[in-house]
């Protein structure tokens, strides 16, 4: 029955423990509305990606069902249509609950089932609210718990986001980074230990580090997601299955793989799925490690761009915006920083990941809603990061090839390769003089007549120094 509030036409609903106020035009009920009323935390829903694999679960816990002769195909395939519209984002708006609620992610998995029975009822012809016909708990959460359908679901949207969103973009990073190691391969300059002045290296070498970072964090990732690959589908409550069928997790993840075209399999042991969080801890950890390589590389593109006349300055980065409300024509290397900025948040999400999945107790690690919070929220900020930096910055990348060379020609490192012809203590004396009259250790091997023109060619000359044959 439709009421007026105030301005708002409502329905009444049931629930356990009462009566409830919908808005007329929710799909959701009346355990989303009290979420709703209960957790008025931050703004922040789970994102998308999260409701997509929710819908997942739900389009295979019905086939499932429905294939063991547990649900009555009538009400079983309106779930299913009515699944696949929460899938393909037609009702994302109807998500409405706190990503900061209920433990264990019970709100968040009634607010799929409420929509979903909702949207079904309609398909069917019926009014929403009509749960006598098809309801929420016994039909759409059939064979399923709050317990293991939000966990199932973090592994589900993590996989896929990863998948589709963040593996493409490093996979691109990598062949940037390999793309400006080949072109720079014979750019000399100095090395820097301790930002000093080391032996010679080429620009070139230099990014193949980069490139080989990233190639390794790639590789964390894929083993973090192989982890991943294990749902805890029909664990239910505690682990035990109770209240679905014996087959109903193999049938389940069959179906599941249908949908995302991807190999899922059923988990090992649904006590330990329940319990703990360990492939979404180690899927954050391989995040926070490519944070910290991202970093690295960030810092150094600042530093070698540093200048542009009065510092390091051997590279030029894209100038993409002003750098100054009040000095002129300064620009400054914001993509760089904005991917210090990313990969700063995703450290400190990994660090309440940590928290969360540290506090779970007994049978359930009830912090799931953290979880898949924090952990979706990291892939996105490197995905859109990552995307930026590579079109803004990296792509853009020049040499200052005669900076480059005059550093490399000046710096004292070169003394390094005297040692092993006339000693450590007087190749270190040669470059302390060169140190102090200003001078090249060049210069200065060439005024003590130590070597030959020859010798001092072989000897001294950056470019053989960094083992690159042209």
């Amino acid at each position: 029955m439709d009421i007026y509030c105030g301005d708002f036409v409502v329905r009444l609903e049931k629930d356990t423990l009462g009566e409830v106020k919908v808005p007329d035009n929710a799909y959701y009920g009346p355990q989303t509305a009290r979420a709703v009323e209960n957790f008025n935390v931050s703004g922040e829903k789970l994102p998308s990606v999260f409701i997509k694999a929710q819908a997942t679960i739900k389009i295979a816990s019905a086939k499932a069902n429905m294939q063991l002769g547990k649900l009555d195909p009538e009400i079983g395939e309106a779930i299913v249509q009515a699944a696949t519209k929460v899938r393909e984002g037609k009702l994302n708006e109807q998500f409405v609950v706190d990503a900061f609620q209920s433990g264990a992610g019970t709100s968040q998995n009634m607010n799929a089932n409420e929509v979903i029975a909702n949207c079904a009822l309609e398909i069917k012809g019926f009014d929403m609210g009509r749960y006598d016909i098809i309801h929420p708990n016994d039909h759409v959460n059939m064979s399923q718990s709050s317990n293991d359908t939000t966990h199932t679901a973090i592994h589900i949207s993590a996989m896929e986001a990863l998948k589709s969103e963040l593996l493409p973009k490093l996979v691109e990073l990598q062949s940037i980074l390999n793309e400006i190691s080949s072109e720079f391969i014979y750019i000399v300059k100095p090395g820097r230990t301790h930002l000093q002045d080391a032996v010679p290296i080429t620009l070139g070498q230099e990014f193949s580090g980069y490139a080989r970072m990233v190639e390794l964090s790639i590789n964390k990732i894929f083993r973090a997601m192989d982890d991943l690959g294990e749902l805890n589908i029909g664990g239910t409550a505690v682990g035990t299955g109770l209240n679905s069928l014996e087959d109903f997790g193999k049938f389940a993840v069959f179906e599941v793989n249908q949908i995302t075209e991807m190999d899922f399999r059923l988990t090992e042991n649904p006590f330990e799925a329940t319990q703990g969080a360990d492939a979404i801890l180690n899927t954050s950890a391989a995040l926070r490690n490519l944070s910290v390589d991202l970093i690295k590389i960030a810092n150094d593109l600042r530093l070698l761009s540093s200048g542009p006349r009065a510092s390091i300055g051997e590279i030029n980065l894209p100038a993409v915006q002003p750098g100054s409300s009040i000095m002129p024509a300064k620009v400054n290397p914001v993509m760089a920083e904005m991917m210090n900025m990313a990969a700063f948040q995703v450290i400190g999400n990994d660090t309440a990941i940590m928290m969360a999945a540290q506090g779970g107790q007994l049978e359930l690690n009830v912090f799931t809603p953290m979880l898949a919070y924090n952990l979706l929220k990291s892939i996105r900020i490197l995905s859109g990061s990552i995307d930026s930096f590579n079109r803004k910055c990296l792509q853009g990348i020049t040499a200052n090839v005669q900076r480059c060379a005059e550093l490399a020609e000046s710096s004292l490192a070169i003394a390094t390769s005297l040692a092993p012809l006339i000693g450590y203590e007087e190749a270190t004396e040669i470059a302390y003089q060169a140190h102090r009259e200003n001078k090249s250790i060049k210069e200065v091997v060439r005024e003590m007549e130590l070597l030959t023109e020859e010798e001092i060619d072989q000897l001294l000359d950056p470019m053989k120094l960094t083992g690159v044959e042209k």
